[in-house]
């Protein structure tokens, strides 16, 4: 049995990993209650109080747009990031040519693009996809240019021997599988970007709906009970969709990487 095996089976341990979670809870209710004022620090039974009030709005209107603003984002950094990595770190002409302009665009902001994004897009969950691709597609590109600039030598040349000699084989059989980790990083990180990008692009006026925009419009209004649920729902959901695609990448396709066999 391992280390980690006999660790789980231990008697306590299960009914002590809740306890940092009611430490937290209790820690910031009593702090509240000793600010005693709801704009500077609303209580734990406040936000709870919110939730009760706004769960409708959460789950059917503003979760849903958050979602649908982020995965446009994602997705359309992946289609374009992918495949221009994976050729820069395979042809080293094509690297010479987009590179630069790579270097140039990279350094921007994404939320500098805010104004661009609403004259062409205008108010639509486009413009929102926009601004959370211009914060995905940098690194999802590098760490797949990365994965497939370090691929080692000896791994083409071995497979060239066994008869994979078009580049479109040597892709598909080496190099890929290769750059898969480096792949998945990228898009781990990619993600957390995109999150920070989408909350600001609705907080600054690129959605008229959204977790975000929800958060600003609670402000103005002083509401920070409703600012508070708002922001667990966004680290919830942040931790929520990090713990899926670890799940389905990294403990299932990447599982060789640490020698997993079941």
């Amino acid at each position: 049995m391992s280390e980690i095996s006999r660790e789980a089976g231990k008697p306590g341990k299960g009914w002590a990993q809740p306890l940092p979670l009611i430490g937290m809870l209790a820690v910031w209710q009593i702090s509240a209650m000793l600010v005693n004022d709801s704009l500077v620090l609303p209580s734990f039974l406040d936000v709870v109080n919110a939730f009760g009030s706004s769960w409708r709005d959460i789950f059917f209107q503003d979760l849903p747009v958050s979602l649908l603003h982020f995965f446009l984002g994602i997705f359309a950094g992946m289609i374009i990031a992918m495949p221009l990595g994976m050729g820069m770190g395979w042809s080293r002409s094509l690297d010479k040519i987009i590179d630069p302009i790579v270097e140039v665009v990279r350094p921007i902001p994404p939320l500098a693009w805010i104004p661009f994004a609403i004259v062409w897009f205008g108010l639509t969950h486009e413009s929102a996809g926009f601004i959370v691709f211009i914060g995905a597609v940098f690194p999802i590109l590098i760490n797949t240019y990365v994965g497939f600039r370090n691929l080692p030598r000896v791994y083409v040349e071995s497979a060239m021997v066994l008869g994979a000699t078009r580049d479109r084989d040597l892709i598909r059989y080496v190099a890929l599988p290769y750059a898969l980790p480096s792949i998945a990083a990228g898009i781990r990180i990619a993600m957390g970007i995109a999150w920070m990008c989408l909350v600001a692009a609705e907080m600054f006026g690129v959605s008229t709906s959204g977790l975000g925009y929800r958060i600003w419009s609670y402000y103005y209004l002083h509401k920070m009970e409703h600012v508070l649920l708002y922001m667990i729902v966004l680290g919830m959901l942040g931790l929520f969709i990090d713990k899926a695609f670890r799940s389905i990448i990294e403990d299932r396709l990447l599982k060789w990487r640490v020698g997993l066999t079941q």
